[in-house]
């Protein structure tokens, strides 16, 4: 039984393909990307906005063997100054949609495409639903791998000053005076003196005036 949508926009429809190897078909479609296409909460495809996928369909023995490229708006947040980031990114991709009633151990299969499962047994295995097959997992892995890890607004960002928070690119000769605390220290004994002294003085002047009206 066919649990796939054929309305959803990323499920496609082999039926025209046919099963005859070399078979060729191409499709262009834009739709609107999902929601968390990306690295949370450092970049990715804004939700909704438009992504435009070209897909080539070729027929072969195991099953259909879908190429494509996606181009999509990316968004995010430099890593360095938290300045917005906004760019383009074109991916390609390219993954084997398996008929169902080819299993795993590579019957129904060339002899290349079983020697290659059997290199990486523990490798996900995609497969058709009847003459449907679903875009979004191929999709998704290959618009994360294409992000960066850590987006910056430029190469060369400064980043923001440790103690005011501004952005270092804007100023770069940004600085603060800042005091040595151990300086800071003898600069508190020096004034305590000082203090001190003051009211020594001011204690002697009365004494002085003190003996003078004896006199």
């Amino acid at each position: 039984m066919n649990r796939l949508d054929h309305r959803d926009p990323l499920v496609f429809d082999t039926h025209e393909l046919g099963r005859r190897p070399g078979s060729l078909r191409k499709v262009t479609r834009t739709l609107e990307a999902l929601e968390g296409l990306g690295i949370i909460d450092v970049i990715g495809v804004p939700e909704k906005s438009e992504i435009a996928l070209e897909l080539r369909l070729e027929s072969v023995v195991e099953g259909v063997l879908v190429t494509g490229t996606a181009e999509a708006k990316v968004e995010g947040e430099c890593v360095r100054c938290l300045e917005p980031v906004e760019d383009e990114i074109d991916v390609e991709f390219q993954e084997l949609f398996y008929y169902p009633e080819s299993d795993e151990k590579g019957r129904g299969r060339s002899t290349a495409a079983a020697d290659d499962l059997d290199e990486d047994d523990d490798e996900e295995t995609y497969r058709l639903e009847g003459d449907y097959f679903d875009l979004q997992p191929v999709l998704r892995d290959a618009v994360v791998l294409a992000l960066p890890l850590q987006p910056v607004c430029q190469e060369d960002c400064l980043g923001l000053c440790s103690e005011c928070g501004a952005r270092l690119s804007d100023d770069p000769d940004h600085h603060h005076e800042a005091a040595d605390p151990r300086w800071a220290a003898l600069q508190g004994l020096s004034a305590a003196h000082g203090d001190e002294g003051d009211g020594i003085k001011t204690s002697d002047t009365r004494e002085g005036g003190a003996e003078n009206q004896e006199k």
